[in-house]
């Protein structure tokens, strides 16, 4: 590795640690926000894109994205405890350390990635049965969903590559090979979903391909996440902020492969908790109302929550930043510094979260009217958003402080908040006011955002009382 790129290691290192810590935080914050954005705009133009084709496509795209949304729950497992330690390490100059823990946990990845094609493959049609989805849209979706599949063997190490630059302190190097894979999915996607015919002037006028419909947006992403899955494996191989993939050191080994896990552990359970509460919820949404009426109002789900993923994109951004500060704080032995790093995040995030909520709230309308075609989707999803509108700032706080958490090596507690949450409060809520009660999905939206204001307030208690900053890793 160049002198060059040794010394801009150092200098990131240095101004994590010591730099001004709101200007510091926002910068590390900012590559991510941009990241987050492009990948925001692949689910949003892919959902667009089925409204352009019927609802059963829309359906078929939801449900991909929820089981898309397990495939990254999975991988967490390898990278929360690669990002902590990572972090840690680079903190206290013990780069050697951080570098084998990289190398170890792409191996990881890879192995990973095997996992999660077999399982979603074999899944698929068990989910489609267990959404009580009729024939001709269970056959779509299962199709869907065994293409995307493909695609997840190569999203392990695009997603554990990028955890371990940002516990070193690089967030530009995932920004360009996470935007990479998102540009590349929207461009495909749109050419084999209309034919490449509408793009005559990129040159392609003399080739024919006929337009693909739904399969055309699956092919999309899976050629998408190929590409940016060997992007992520040459740029480490090249090395990249202390970084580099060895073939001495990319191998499965005990200790820490231990070490990884068991700071990643809690952070899988969480997620397929959190997953498992998510597809309970969908199947009540699923049986919301029957036939037509029913697709309506999956599709009009299927829009909010891909719409709501805006607010993730500050969320995600600003705790991606808390959890490599936090990290390298206490590597460092600045439990001070760690905690105010927490704070300022979700200050920072939190105000962004009020022009989000306003911006959901009085845009709701035109929103739906943009995303769908079909006026019943329209009428049921409308209302719904709006008061999910009002639940944006206590996303913003549950997800900044978890990944700050998560930063310190802290994923227990944040565990069992989901647990409680997900458990206890939006799946029976989400029952008892959609179904039982005959609130629709204004009702289950309920249950939503009485789960998104008890996590903010049990995991806001947890971090202002300190105690994740002894976590030991």
């Amino acid at each position: 590795m160049s002198d060059s790129v040794e010394a801009a290691s150092d200098a990131r290192r240095n101004r994590i640690l010591t730099g001004n810590l709101r200007q510091t935080l926002f910068w590390l914050a900012l590559p991510v926000l941009c990241e987050q954005f492009l990948t925001f705009l692949v689910g949003f133009y892919d959902t667009y894109l089925s409204g352009r084709i019927d609802a059963q496509a829309t359906t078929a795209i939801g449900l991909a994205a929820y089981v898309g949304w397990l495939a990254s729950m999975l991988f967490g497992l390898i990278g929360t405890g690669t990002t902590a330690l990572v972090s840690r390490f680079s903190g206290a100059g013990d780069f050697q350390s951080a570098n084998r823990v990289a190398n170890q946990s792409m191996a990881l990845a890879s192995f990973m990635g095997v996992l999660v094609f077999a399982m979603i493959y074999a899944a698929a049609p068990e989910f489609a049965r267990q959404l009580d989805f009729q024939e001709q849209t269970a056959a779509i979706v299962i199709r869907y969903l065994r293409i995307d599949a493909f695609g997840h063997l190569f999203t392990g190490v695009s997603l554990i590559g990028a955890a371990a630059l940002r516990g070193a302190g690089n967030m530009r190097t995932p920004m360009f090979v996470l935007g990479f894979i998102s540009v590349a999915n929207i461009v495909v996607s749109t050419a084999l979903v209309f034919g490449v015919g509408p793009f005559p002037a990129i040159g392609f006028n003399s080739v024919l391909v006929a337009p693909m419909g739904i399969d055309g947006i699956v092919a999309g992403t899976v050629t998408a996440r190929v590409g940016g899955g060997l992007l992520m494996i040459a740029t480490l191989a090249w090395g990249s902020s202390g970084l580099r993939l060895t073939r001495r050191e990319w191998k499965i080994r005990t200790e820490t492969t231990g070490r990884i896990l068991s700071i990643g552990g809690p952070a899988a359970i969480d997620g397929a908790v959190t997953w498992a509460g998510q597809f309970a919820f969908l199947m009540i949404v699923s049986r919301l109302a029957e036939g037509t009426a029913g697709n309506a109002v999956f599709a009009a789900h299927v829009i909010g929550v891909r719409v709501e993923a805006i607010t993730y994109l500050p969320a995600v951004a600003w705790g991606f930043a808390a959890a490599t500060m936090v990290g390298q704080s206490l590597g460092a032995k600045n439990h001070r510094r760690a905690t105010q790093v927490g704070h300022e995040a979700v200050l920072q995030c939190g105000l962004l979260g009020l022009v989000i909520t306003a911006v959901f709230f009085l845009g709701a309308r035109p929103i739906y009217e943009l995303m769908h075609e079909e006026s019943a989707v329209q009428a049921v999803g409308i209302p719904a958003f709006r008061m999910l509108a009002f639940f944006q700032v206590p996303l913003v706080l549950s997800i900044v402080y978890v990944f700050a958490l998560r930063g310190a090596g802290d994923s227990r507690y944040p565990m069992v908040i989901t647990i409680f949450s997900v458990v206890l409060v939006r799946v029976p809520v989400s029952y008892v006011c959609g179904i039982t009660l005959g609130g629709g999905l204004f009702g289950a939206w309920i249950g939503m955002c009485a789960d998104i204001a008890v996590r903010a307030a049990l995991v806001w208690w947890r971090y202002v009382r300190g105690r994740w900053a002894e976590t030991s890793v």
